[in-house]
């Protein structure tokens, strides 16, 4: 049993790791839980992607591939060829599966808010901001910030954003997740 635990736990902890670490330090106030609807992002996505999360000294990899279409997501993550998490989300209800093992920590809605701040359009993200909270574009860069102190910063090589590589630096949850976009073709 222990073998078959240590196996998993890269993978295990990779997600856990991208799902930003969902429960917050007491001070910290809870993630914002965006969900905003696929066709809010104006555009049908399909996409394989390496995932890299670095959080400390400890980095963890993941592949995935991500479908956005304006009436549903879909998200399939495997680690060592195999699938450990989908999330499905059409805008009302989102589902998701996740391999037994997998931490209840880990949350499907952290990973979906993650994906919809680095993807859909600064205005859709901003209409759906709490009080207090404020996104900014600036060419290739996006801030997200909690009453004037940055709290995300996600850096893009190119447009559209889920082209090249995409860099989102988590200064609540202290974790730096790299994406990179497979090229069309691929």
């Amino acid at each position: 049993m222990f073998l078959h635990c240590q196996r998993w736990a890269p993978a295990l902890l990779l997600l856990l790791l991208l799902a930003g670490c969902a429960s917050a330090p007491p001070s910290t106030p809870a993630r914002l839980g965006l969900k905003l609807a696929p066709s809010a992002l104006g555009a049908t996505v399909s996409v394989q992607q390496h995932l890299r999360v670095e959080r400390g000294t400890r980095i963890d990899e993941l592949d995935a591939a991500l479908e956005v279409e304006p009436s549903h997501l879909d998200l399939v993550g495997l680690a060592f060829g195999q699938r450990v998490l989908s999330l499905h989300y059409d805008g009302k209800e989102m589902t998701s599966w996740r391999h037994l093992m997998l931490p209840a920590q880990v949350r499907a809605d952290d990973v979906l808010e993650d994906l919809q701040l680095t993807l859909w359009p600064r205005e859709a993200i901003a209409q759906a901001l709490p009080a207090g909270w404020r996104i900014e574009d600036e060419g290739l860069r996006r801030t997200l910030s909690l009453n004037g102190e940055v709290v995300t910063v996600i850096d893009y090589s190119g447009m559209p954003r889920w082209s090249g590589t995409v860099v989102l630096d988590n200064l609540r949850y202290h974790y730096r997740l790299t994406i990179q976009n497979a090229p069309d073709g691929a």
